[in-house]
């Protein structure tokens, strides 16, 4: 069984990068021959201990600021006279010289106390003891500032995916010594669009494989580190397909993942995910800031947009900075970043993160080194393949239109003028034969389709395609997208999914009439009035379904074609939609029915995807 298609969530990566860490250090001796690693048990405020690594500086010429990372994937490895390959978010770091502490997070590998996703912060104590993230965050400072000698009195923070959004849990209330945080795809909210859910919609693959390892239970300090959950089978389509409904899982799970089960209690945009939200706390931030997201992270796109959004909306004295690249989760931090799939990017776009951007970032405020000329946002050009900064993101220099859906297939800026009845388009959506998301068998969400030729499911009866003409010139949509749809359907709920497609002209070799994936998006239309109140669909009756895209920064080229799919099932990625008004999470197999779907373009039901161009 080939384990490539299962790299791709945060867990996998961070998992990954501790296992080989061991092996590389005997091999280079490059950290240990400049740093000294101590490991440390740091009491919180209420008694419980988290283990802590520190590698310091063996240089004593000079004090130096610290760096920190808080995962809950492993510290690794373990014992005083084992060392990292690398330290740092890149080798830059590590050969500049910093103190770099790395942190088991509270329930995690070697830490004490209980584990809780995402747990909550929150804003009223209710004793001097009473701990979220935020205070553990404080209290590592605070020990370390006291503790480990010859540092600058200056702490930073990075970390990427669960690490980057326990950086950015650290802004909510942040220790007076925190003087730069880099949250780089961090999950801001696991229901409205990061890692689990997407508009209420589940995401199967990797919310499954995920947590059947990252959840098992323990009965204390450990490294939580196992095999992988084995499918029997690199056929993902046809694993979950014969899994059938969600409840089913258990056969898997067999009632010992505590957080399944949550997840699987709380289908509803309810309390329990409505207190995990970050971005609402973030109402003080006094540390400088620079966000970190991928246009092409299958895991955590919304994230980075969401934290910085709101930081810049609440704090208007913060140095906030949002950088956006062609990546993939994670990949600014590694590679070179020169393609995704099939799409290259023409430059090494990780290598010049690193090199300037993250670096200066750190090194200014720090260090008080160099000079920083990073704008308000920096931020690549898919399609043209440049970076591109701007004075603030979205883009102010934009023109509000609109992509219509017109008959026969058809594209247009322009909106349809048929006031017929029969203007519509319809398909029979059959869960027990969903739309496939990729074209060959992958057991996980595999990363590049984000990037993905759309060819293999255009061609299908239940996926409607609309094409622009030939376009005469460059078109350029920056920001935000915003679908608003107009459908019937005869069931009493659906999915609706739309596709912002890039078609490629012929005669370009690889690429020759490539349909590449810009921005997919499902909704969950029981959730089209209310993410917390689901209602149901009136069978036949036209209704409007709208939903926000993440954004997008991409160039339609001359020559190439804008391209909308439509579709009412994405799979596995996004779970089954039985198409039936219920609580899918305990639906049975028998629960899944056909339904006819129409998405209307009409005068009246203009059916469209809101964008901004360019000027």
């Amino acid at each position: 069984m080939k384990r490539t298609r299962l790299i791709g969530w945060g867990q996998a990566f961070c998992l990954a990068l501790a296992l080989v860490t061991v092996a590389l250090a005997q091999e280079t001796g490059g950290v240990n021959a400049r740093y000294t690693k101590y490991e440390y048990q740091v009491p919180m405020r209420d008694g419980v201990k988290l283990f802590t690594s520190v590698y310091v500086p063996k240089d004593t010429s000079q004090k130096y600021p610290m760096i920190m990372q808080r995962t809950p994937y492993s510290v690794a490895p373990y014992g005083p006279t084992v060392y990292r390959a690398q330290l740092g978010p890149s080798q830059l770091f590590q050969q500049e010289g910093f103190i770099f502490v790395y942190q088991d997070v509270r329930g995690r590998n070697m830490s004490e106390g209980d584990f809780m996703w995402m747990k909550p912060y929150k804003p009223q104590k209710t004793n001097a003891k009473d701990t979220d993230e935020s205070t553990d965050t404080w209290d590592t400072i605070e020990w370390l500032l006291k503790n480990i000698p010859n540092n600058n009195g200056r702490v930073g923070m990075w970390g990427i995916s669960y690490p980057g959004h326990y950086a950015a849990q650290a802004l909510i209330d942040p220790h007076p010594a925190l003087k730069a945080v880099s949250p780089q795809a961090p999950m801001a909210d696991n229901w409205l669009g990061d890692d689990m859910h997407h508009n209420g919609a589940f995401f199967l693959p990797h919310a499954f494989n995920f947590i059947i390892n990252f959840g098992r239970p323990r009965t204390g300090p450990s490294v939580q580190q196992g095999p992988r959950f084995d499918h029997g089978t690199n056929d993902g389509y046809q694993f979950f397909l014969e899994m059938g409904s969600l409840a089913n899982a258990q056969k898997y799970m067999k009632n010992e993942i505590k957080l399944w089960n949550e997840w699987m209690e709380h289908g509803d945009y309810d309390a329990y995910w409505q207190a995990q939200n970050v971005p609402q706390h973030l109402k003080k931030v006094t540390p400088a800031v620079m966000t970190v997201g991928g246009w092409f992270d299958a895991e955590d796109v919304q994230g980075p947009l969401w934290i910085y959004r709101e930081i810049e909306k609440n704090n208007p004295k913060a140095w906030n900075v949002l950088v956006e690249g062609p990546w993939c989760h994670g990949c600014w931090s590694r590679g070179t970043g020169e393609k995704l799939g099939g799409i290259g990017f023409d430059s090494a776009t990780s290598q010049f993160y690193r090199e300037n951007i993250e670096f200066p970032f750190f090194m200014y405020f720090l260090k008080d080194k160099g000079e920083l000329k990073l704008p308000e946002a920096y931020v690549f050009e898919t399609g043209s393949n440049v970076w591109k900064t701007y004075a603030s993101w979205p883009p102010k220099n934009v023109e509000s239109k609109s992509l219509y859906l017109h008959a026969n297939g058809k594209l247009a800026f322009t909106p349809p003028t048929d006031a017929g009845k029969n203007a519509y388009d319809e398909y029979v959506s059959d869960p027990n034969k969903p739309v496939p998301f990729l074209k060959d068998p992958s057991i996980g969400m595999r990363y590049e389709y984000m990037t993905d030729d759309q060819r293999f499911s255009a061609s299908r009866p239940d996926v409607l395609v609309y094409r622009s003409e030939v376009l005469t010139e460059d078109v350029t949509l920056s920001g935000a997208l915003n679908a608003e749809l107009f459908v019937s359907t005869t069931g009493t709920d659906s999915d609706f999914i739309v596709k912002l497609v890039d078609e490629f002209p012929d005669g370009r070799d690889a690429l020759d009439s490539y349909q590449m994936l810009v921005r997919g998006e499902p909704m969950r239309a029981k959730y089209r009035n209310s993410w917390a109140k689901p209602e149901p669909l009136k069978p036949n009756e036209v209704t409007r379904v709208a939903f926000a895209l993440p954004d997008i920064n991409h160039t339609f080229k001359k020559g190439h074609r804008i391209m909308i799919h439509v579709q009412s099932s994405w799979f596995p990625l996004v779970d089954r939609n039985p198409q039936k008004f219920l609580n899918i999470y305990a639906a049975k197999d028998e629960d899944f029915q056909k339904a006819t779907q129409r998405v209307y373009h009409s005068a009246k039901f203009a059916s469209q995807l809101k964008i901004n161009v360019l000027k």
